[in-house]
């Protein structure tokens, strides 16, 4: 089963076309399913699943990223694997390093780097790029990385904890966001408004 989070709005759904590359549903009855779905959902944001029998969905409340969101580090539940791998549908392990107000920052085992967030990719950014960690640390395979990878300048660096470089979180649902993170510099803002605006571009 392929599954994946998405916002529908007026104007379209934020990074539609990687959504059906996420669900498998680039082409066939998959594609047909997935549109016919879409053309018919109201603004807002949903749950969305593919498999043989067929797609189900269900709505969502928003993202739970919020601008100034306090953040906290844990390790992360899926620190003993080595790739990215597809998004899971719930209940799964990332259900418990969730809570409510509050950004969980998901590292290594040893507490080193920074992975994702508990519903997020986590981006960095060095003055003329963003920085994605390598793809051998464990993580979701983030359909909003992906859009900034195939778009923007990038760079796979490990995302260290003991760093200071500027962060970012972002997802397929809230987009760009920046949450509170002390002893940080906030990214800066052509390097936010360069991600609004790829969300803008690729919303159909």
């Amino acid at each position: 089963m392929r599954y994946t989070t998405l916002r529908v709005t007026e104007r379209g759904v934020a990074l539609r076309s990687l959504h059906r590359r996420r669900l498998g549903a680039g082409d066939g009855w998959r594609r047909e399913v997935f549109e016919a779905f879409l053309r018919n959902a109201a603004p807002g944001t949903y749950a969305v699943w593919l498999d043989a029998q067929g797609l189900g969905w269900r709505p969502r409340e928003g993202s739970l990223l919020n601008e100034g969101t306090p953040v906290r580090l844990l390790v992360s539940p899926c620190a003993d694997r080595h790739e990215r791998f597809p998004k899971p549908r719930p209940p799964s392990a990332y259900d418990a390093v969730r809570a409510p107000g509050v950004a969980t920052l998901l590292t290594s085992a040893d507490g080193g780097e920074m992975l994702e967030s508990c519903v997020a990719a986590v981006l960095g950014w060095d003055g003329a790029r963003f920085l994605h960690p390598p793809d051998d640390r464990p993580r979701v395979w983030s359909i909003a990385e992906t859009a900034v990878r195939e778009n923007l300048p990038v760079r796979a660096v490990p995302l260290l904890v003991a760093a200071e470089l500027s962060l970012v979180l972002i997802n397929a649902v809230k987009g760009p966001c920046q949450v509170a993170l002390p002893g940080r510099p906030p990214m800066p803002q052509d390097a936010l408004d360069r991600l609004a605006r790829l969300f803008a571009d690729l919303t159909e």
